[in-house]
């Protein structure tokens, strides 16, 4: 699927990708950066043109639902091997510059492992599915908009405790965080949220509507290591 297809089907599916400022997936508190009002926001460029780049976690990613919290010491996002997908690409030029709004792009789900969860005894998987979009919008502070497809990110539970909660139940989620530029740039996202349903026995939380991420994600360039993908006005 190209880009531009990607991201057509993504506004299809109500993502707001275009009009949003920021990055994450969670529940109770609100995130730190609040989708952007595309009337108000400012010029936004994304370098180097046409570079790939790969997300990684740094430190540990943490979930909450309810009573339950989900922590993951290993994720990442990265472009194909094969280089046969556009996906973790910044736009080529002159694509990569917005006069008047965020940059988009589509990248590949990130994945999740090393996960264990609050609940004694036990087991955590998550899976991640489809087409997820991000777009960068320039400002103080910049921000970027990880966009989730319906039913990308599955997380269940097992042993003493079985359980199954899918972010983005209903349709595309968008999830706010900040960006800041550096060596290597990075996406940190602080009680962020975004809509689940869970369901399971005892112990699940079967009533949560929303959970709370927090992780911290280092941004670096694949095509020239040497090189940082920044954002700037």
């Amino acid at each position: 699927m190209t880009r531009a297809l990607a991201l057509r089907a993504l506004v299809a599916g109500g993502t707001g990708a275009a009009t949003a400022a920021a990055l994450a997936l969670t529940g109770a508190a609100s995130a730190t950066a609040a989708p952007a009002d595309s009337t108000a926001a400012g010029p936004t460029t994304v370098s180097p043109a046409g570079h790939q780049f790969a997300a990684t976690l740094n430190g540990s990613a943490t979930f909450k639902a309810g009573a339950v919290t989900v922590t993951c010491t290993v994720s990442s996002s990265a472009p194909a091997a094969d280089g046969t997908s556009d996906a973790n690409q910044v736009p080529d030029a002159p694509g990569n510059t917005n006069a008047e709004g965020p940059v988009e792009s589509v990248i590949n789900a990130p994945t999740y492992s090393s996960c264990r969860s609050s609940l004694p005894g036990v087991s955590v998987t998550i899976t991640t599915t489809g087409v997820w979009g991000v777009s960068m919008q320039h400002g103080d502070p910049s921000g970027a908009t990880l966009t989730i497809p319906q039913g990308g990110f599955v997380l269940k539970t097992s042993g003493l405790a079985s359980c199954t909660v899918t972010a983005a139940p209903d349709g595309a989620a968008p999830v706010a965080g900040t960006w800041t530029n550096g060596a290597p740039s990075q996406l940190d996202f602080t009680d962020a949220q975004v809509p689940v349903s869970a369901t399971g026995g005892f112990g699940c939380p079967t009533s949560a509507e929303t959970s709370v991420f927090n992780a911290t994600y280092d941004v670096t360039d694949v095509t020239d290591p040497a090189s940082q993908i920044t954002v700037t006005g």
